[in-house]
C-alpha cells in the first residue's frame, strides 16, 4: 500500500515527499527546538551523521567507474565547468541585489547554493525518463560528486569568507575531519562493504535520509534559539524564490542551447542539461552545517527551496522530452546513443 502511494504521488501533489519531511523537520524545529544540554546531543549526534553520510558516499563511489567514464571527458566537463564555474558567476553576480532584493544572510545561502554539486539520482531519473544518455548522466553526477567534496569548501572559503555567516579559516579542519577523512575511509574499505552496501541499500538510503533530517533539525534548532528567522520576511522569502527561478531558468538554457554548440547529440545534451542545471540537497545540507556551524539554517533554505523548484520544473521538460519523435535517420539515431569520446572529432 505505500509503495502504491508512492507511486501515485508525483500525479497527485508536485511535491518531493522528502521535501514534505524537511518541512516537517523545520516545523518541528521551529516548535520544540532543542536547548541547552539536548541542543548539545543533538549536535553531537549531527556531528556523527554527517559524517557517517560520507564514510557510505565513498562506499557506494566505484572508483573502477569512475575512471572507466573518463571517455566521456567532453561531456563531464562541460558538467562541472556549469555546477562549478558557471553557478558560482551568476551566484556573484546576484551580489548586487544585496540589500535591496536579498539580505546578507540569505545572499550568503544562495551563494552556497551556487557552490554545491550537481544532483545524482534525480538527474539519471530524469535523463532516462526524457531518453537521454543515461550511462553519461550516473558517471557526470558522480564525478560531480566527488569533485564537490574538494571544491565546495574550497570555493565557499574563497568566496563566502567571513561574510559567510560564520565560516572561517577553522572550518578548514572540521571539514577534513568530518567530510574527507569519513570519505577517503569508505573508499579504501569499499572492497571488504561494497557488497553489504549493495544488497541493503533501500536500509541504508533510510539512514541516509533520517541523517539529513537531524542535520536540519539541529541547524533549525540553533536559528530558532538564537532568533534568526525574525531577520526573514515573507516579502524577502518572495524576493528569494524569484532569483532562484531566474537562476534556474538561466542555467537550463545554458546547459542545454550551450551543449548544442559544443556539438553534443540529444542524448548528451539531455544529460548535460539535467546534471548541469541541479544542486545535491543531500550533499549541501551536510556541509552547510560544517561550513555555517549556528548560521546553517539561513544557509540551507535557499538551498532547499532550489532544490524543490528544479525537481518540478526539471520533471515537466523530462516529460516534454520523452515525446519528443525518435530520429528518422539511423546513422543519427547511432550517434546520439554513442558515447562522446567515441564520436568523430569528440
Amino acid at each position: 500500500m505505500l509503495r502504491t502511494i508512492r507511486r501515485r504521488w508525483p500525479s497527485r501533489l508536485p511535491l518531493d515527499p522528502y521535501i514534505v519531511a524537511l518541512l516537517a523537520t523545520v516545523g518541528l524545529a521551529a516548535l520544540l527546538p532543542a536547548r541547552g544540554p539536548a541542543a548539545d546531543i543533538a549536535s553531537g549526534a549531527s556531528t556523527g551523521a554527517v559524517a557517517l553520510l560520507f564514510f557510505l558516499y565513498g562506499i557506494r563511489l566505484s572508483t573502477r567507474e569512475a575512471l572507466d567514464g573518463l571517455r566521456h571527458w567532453r561531456l563531464h566537463v562541460t558538467v562541472l565547468a556549469c555546477t562549478f564555474v558557471a553557478f558560482p558567476l551568476l551566484g556573484l553576480a546576484a551580489r548586487g541585489l544585496v540589500p535591496y532584493v536579498l539580505t546578507p544572510a540569505l545572499y550568503g545561502g544562495f551563494l552556497f547554493l551556487t557552490l554545491v554539486p550537481s544532483t545524482i539520482q534525480s538527474s539519471i531519473a530524469f535523463t532516462s525518463l526524457a531518453r537521454g544518455n543515461v550511462p553519461a548522466a550516473i558517471c557526470a553526477g558522480s564525478f560531480s560528486s566527488l569533485a564537490g567534496i574538494v571544491l565546495t569548501p574550497l570555493l565557499a572559503a574563497a568566496l563566502l569568507g567571513n561574510s559567510g555567516g560564520g565560516f572561517s579559516a577553522d572550518s578548514v579542519g572540521k571539514i577534513v575531519l568530518q567530510l574527507l577523512v569519513p570519505f577517503l575511509a569508505g573508499q579504501l574499505l569499499r572492497r571488504w562493504l561494497g557488497p553489504f552496501v549493495t544488497r541493503h541499500k533501500q536500509l541504508l538510503g533510510y539512514v541516509d535520509r533520517g541523517s539529513i533530517l537531524l542535520v536540519v533539525y539541529t541547524a533549525f534548532s540553533e536559528g530558532v534559539v538564537q532568533g534568526i528567522w525574525h531577520q526573514v520576511t515573507p516579502l524577502r522569502l518572495l524576493a528569494l524564490l524569484g532569483v532562484e527561478a531566474v537562476l534556474l531558468a538561466v542555467m537550463l538554457a545554458l546547459t542545454w542551447y550551450g551543449a548544442k554548440r559544443l556539438g553534443f547529440g540529444r542524448g548528451d545534451r539531455i544529460a548535460i542539461q539535467f546534471a548541469g542545471s541541479k544542486k545535491s540537497l543531500a550533499a549541501g545540507l551536510p556541509m552547510a552545517s560544517v561550513l555555517f556551524g549556528a548560521h546553517a539554517s539561513l544557509a540551507v533554505l535557499p538551498l532547499m527551496l532550489f532544490h524543490q523548484m528544479q525537481l518540478m520544473v526539471c520533471a515537466v521538460i523530462a516529460k516534454r522530452r520523452s515525446r519528443d519523435p525518435e530520429p528518422t535517420s539511423p546513422l543519427r539515431e547511432s550517434a546520439t546513443a554513442l558515447p562522446v569520446g567515441t564520436r568523430k572529432g569528440g
